[in-house]
């Protein structure tokens, strides 16, 4: 039996979280904030003995895990890139205005307008369904697709992690709420989690449980 715990951290503010743009896999620069957001939780988790440190494959994420990595007590902790824990893919949607992206691709299955409205009484799987549904390319990922990915990461950091291990990874504002979703329906994830907050998921052998979801204050474990 092997149980090891994964400390996920959304990255830092960018300059598209600032103006509330959709930013999946397109990329834009942390803000003096969102350096700041990291720095915050590289001191909040500093004393965590991480055996190993990953970062999803866009540079906001690798920014703050390097940001994170450089405080932390471990010696020699070195970020690895997974694109498997990149954020959800919207497509056509990429980099336009969130308010306005999600009144559009909900209102054809919902009467609600925001995302935040939507999660109180739906599955967050029927969002990543609608906004490929609205895709006019229909190239952004729906919930088979997102999940195909995702499960690639979880299935990487099970075969490279030992007993007692303790893993940093640095992700994305929704794919930590799909992650919750999926393991902790019972948990609100009507919000985003900040960024800089942490959730730390508890794997044994492959079954995965969620400690807790998007904490900012300072007592950390």
């Amino acid at each position: 039996m092997k149980t090891f715990e994964v400390y996920f951290v959304r990255h830092g503010q960018t300059f598209f979280n600032r103006y509330n743009r959709m930013q999946g896999w397109s990329d834009s620069p942390l803000t003096e904030q969102g350096w700041h957001d990291a720095k915050v939780a590289g001191q909040r988790l500093a004393n965590i003995p991480f055996t190993a440190a990953y970062s999803s494959d866009t540079t906001r994420a690798f920014n703050t895990a390097n940001t994170i990595a450089h405080s932390n007590k471990s010696p020699g902790l070195a970020v690895k890139q997974l694109a498997e824990f990149r954020e959800e893919f919207y497509g056509y949607f990429e980099g336009a205005d969130s308010a306005q992206t999600w009144f559009q691709v909900l209102q054809p299955i919902s009467s609600v307008r925001t995302f935040h409205e939507f999660l109180i009484d739906h599955d967050i799987s029927e969002s990543k369904n609608a906004v490929k549904a609205a895709d006019p390319f229909h190239e952004a990922e729906d919930h088979h697709d997102f999940w195909q990915r995702l499960d690639k990461g979880f299935d990487y950091l099970i075969d490279h992690s030992q007993d007692q291990d303790k893993i940093l990874v640095v992700s994305h504002g929704t794919t930590i709420r799909s992650i919750v979703g999926r393991y902790a329906p019972d948990m609100d994830i009507t919000t985003s989690p900040s960024n800089g907050s942490i959730t730390k998921l508890t794997i044994q052998d492959s079954q995965i449980s969620v400690n807790y979801f998007n904490r900012t204050d300072e007592t950390i474990n």
